[in-house]
């Protein structure tokens, strides 16, 4: 399943600075960055199972917050990109 996942973390402390590294990194983890709290995620349920339970013990719901939009299998027919950062085709092989 393809998902969208945007945040705002509080950054006004030094703990949510750190809040809004790792939450970064999570979404690193599992897909790639097409805005600065913006992501694009390429998974199957149970991988999103973890990923939305590794996000949500990282914020602090009182300050932060997050969405999850599940997009189905079809993105690149819903998805209209103009300008830089172009993104990269998570169905085809990646080289690294």
């Amino acid at each position: 399943m393809n998902i969208l996942i945007t945040y705002d973390v509080a950054t006004s402390s030094n703990e949510g600075a750190k809040r809004l590294r790792r939450v970064a990194k999570a979404c690193l983890d599992y897909g790639q960055r097409v805005q600065n709290s913006v992501f694009e995620c390429k998974v199957d349920h149970a991988t999103f199972v973890q990923l939305k339970q590794r996000i949500l013990g990282i914020i602090d719901e009182k300050t932060d917050s997050v969405r999850f939009y599940i997009l189905g299998k079809s993105l690149d027919e819903k998805t209209e990109h103009y300008g830089t950062k172009p993104s990269i085709n998570m169905d085809q092989t990646l080289i690294v």
